[in-house]
């Protein structure tokens, strides 16, 4: 149903969103060509160019408008043949007529295409809801925000992921990154979130819910088997926070560490031993290390992907994720990705290459017992 409401509304505005102007283009340039020719000495021949129009308008307007500003263009014509007799008039009427048809099909050409196209990105905000649910904004004192841009254009999913969910253990969180892009990083990274969602409920310990992630991944891995399958692999962190607080427990998979501010001191949340990426624990062991940092009201937690800390400006540096964080003022989590990624489009001239995940999670002094735990995307 949502579907083809939002195809009806397509079809009502063929246009996509382009600005009036714009819509307005062939129009304008109908008028000036006809005032040019009618103002200017017959030699000038400014009504040869009363053909572009119709094409102008295949490549904004829907068929019938397209055909009726050809007519348009052919009535012109007549008029400027009872001003210039001698003017060649049925040579340019017969290349309107020529270029009025070829329009109006691609005019129906495009439109078929705008319609696939608008059916892709809907199974695209489908697959994000399932793959990248909306996180519940408030889990009790843990207040939760997220930011995520995908680096192909157009699309709204890539191989980031990020999951929370509110267990007996306390909020557990979930970040990571698959190896490579496209529908294939799409698909594993379903893998892992899916499977964090029960193990999250069922095991007692992160480690135990590692092993679930690492076998789900190698499940994929070896269903999708390909020429790149030996080197696919994800890195995550999982975290688990209890409801009161006071600490937070890392479990990293060869992500990038997260950063704590604690006291008004920023810390990078280094793990004492490595474990193993995601679908590399048979290659190299499966030893997991779980780190317990304090984490008391007040504190933000920034948890995010690789795709931030390698984003480049023009001269190739690095985005200084670390530095920004130190010289912003205290916020809300909203507020602080809102600003990030503001200066991630500003340090990159706008070209973000890479997908991109983050989350910030403040521990706040008590919920606000008032309001119900509302819930919101908190995506970008």
């Amino acid at each position: 149903m949502v579907i083809s409401d939002r195809l009806r509304l397509r079809r009502r505005h063929p246009s996509g969103g382009r600005s009036e102007p714009v819509l307005l283009a062939p129009v304008i340039l109908t008028v000036v060509v006809a005032s040019l020719a009618f103002a200017t000495p017959r030699e000038v021949a400014f009504s040869r160019i009363l053909t572009a129009a119709p094409a102008l308008a295949a490549c904004m307007w829907p068929v019938l408008p397209t055909v009726l500003l050809g007519m348009l263009c052919l009535l012109i014509m007549i008029g400027l043949s009872l001003v210039y007799p001698d003017l060649g008039t049925w040579y340019t009427v017969g290349a309107i007529v020529a270029v009025t048809v070829a329009a109006a099909y691609a005019s129906h050409i495009r439109l078929q295409r705008e319609t696939t196209l608008l059916h892709v990105r809907l199974v695209a905000d489908a697959a994000q809801e399932v793959v990248m649910r909306p996180l519940p904004r408030f889990v009790g004192c843990i207040e939760i925000e997220s930011l995520y841009l995908a680096a192909a254009a157009q699309a709204r999913i890539g191989g980031d992921f990020y999951e929370a969910v509110d267990t007996p253990y306390g909020v557990r969180l979930l970040i990571g990154d698959v190896r490579g892009k496209g529908l294939s990083a799409v698909g594993a990274a379903a893998a892992v979130v899916n499977s964090f969602r029960e193990a999250a409920y069922d095991e007692p310990d992160l480690r135990g819910v590692a092993r679930r992630l690492e076998t789900s991944t190698s499940r994929h891995s070896d269903a999708y088997a390909g020429q790149d399958s030996p080197e696919r692999f994800a890195t995550a962190i999982l975290a688990e926070i209890p409801q009161e607080g006071g600490c937070i427990r890392l479990l990293n998979c060869g992500h990038p560490p997260p950063l704590l501010v604690h006291a008004g001191q920023l810390g990078v949340l280094q793990p004492t031993a490595p474990s193993p990426l995601l679908n590399l624990a048979e290659l190299i062991g499966d030893h997991y290390s779980v780190d317990s940092f304090p984490f008391t009201p007040g504190d933000l937690l920034l948890l995010y992907t690789d795709g931030v800390v390698e984003t480049r400006d023009r001269t190739g540096g690095f985005f200084p994720l670390p530095d920004w964080l130190r010289r912003q003022s205290p916020t809300t989590p909203r507020q602080l990705l809102d600003r990030l990624h503001q200066d991630l489009v500003d340090h990159s001239d706008g070209g973000l290459d890479d997908d991109i995940a983050s989350l910030a999670v403040r521990l706040r002094e008590h919920p606000d017992r008032g309001n119900p735990r509302p819930s919101g995307s908190g995506t970008a």
